[in-house]
């Protein structure tokens, strides 16, 4: 991941970003029980790039929120929980080979290099499974996630959402895009 276009935050953003995931956490305690707001601030405040990220995440309309902790890494976990797509992130095809495939009607940017840029990871299928158990997401949008090669190297990409109380996984050419379409971004600090 290239994360050199993160901005540096100034200590006003540091602190108006620390209180509102702050905010968050303690609002939906459901997501992370057992865990420790103010470690995760100790991890945060020595990890300026991650905060970026984190920043970016927000900027984006994502909501970023810690949903888990990883003992063998020692990393926490923080996802977009905004009820619907990151709205700063929709309207984006699925990669750059997607963007530039497209003769016609070109979207701004595409989710790949964004969320590269951001610093993040793209939802998985089983991680964005894993987000719909902590509430109800995507019941108006939709989100890309990681694609297998397989599928890409034939010119689709796969993107999910929550409909009848289900789970949808569905394909699409990558070059697609649409203004209900965006996604979701992972943060390992």
């Amino acid at each position: 991941m290239t994360t050199e276009n993160i901005k540096e935050l100034s200590q006003n953003e540091q602190e108006e970003l620390l209180n509102k995931l702050k905010a968050r956490f303690e609002k939906n305690m459901d997501r992370h029980q057992n865990l420790d707001w103010e470690q995760i601030q100790t991890k945060l405040e020595s990890n300026p790039e991650k905060l970026g990220s984190l920043y970016e995440m927000e900027r984006t309309e994502g909501e970023p929120d810690v949903v888990g902790y990883d003992e063998e890494s020692g990393e926490y976990i923080f996802v977009d929980c905004s009820k619907e797509s990151p709205k700063g992130r929709r309207s984006v095809c699925y990669d750059r080979a997607a963007l530039e495939s497209r003769k016609k009607h070109k979207p701004e940017n595409n989710a790949v290099d964004m969320a590269a840029e951001m610093g993040i990871e793209i939802l998985t299928e089983d991680q964005y499974r894993e987000l719909q158990k902590l509430g109800t997401f995507d019941t108006k949008t939709s989100t890309w996630v990681q694609t297998p090669e397989g599928i890409r190297n034939l010119g689709g990409a796969l993107f999910c959402d929550f409909r009848f109380g289900h789970v949808f996984v569905y394909h699409n050419g990558a070059e697609s895009y649409y203004g209900s379409r965006g996604f979701r971004g992972l943060l390992r600090v």
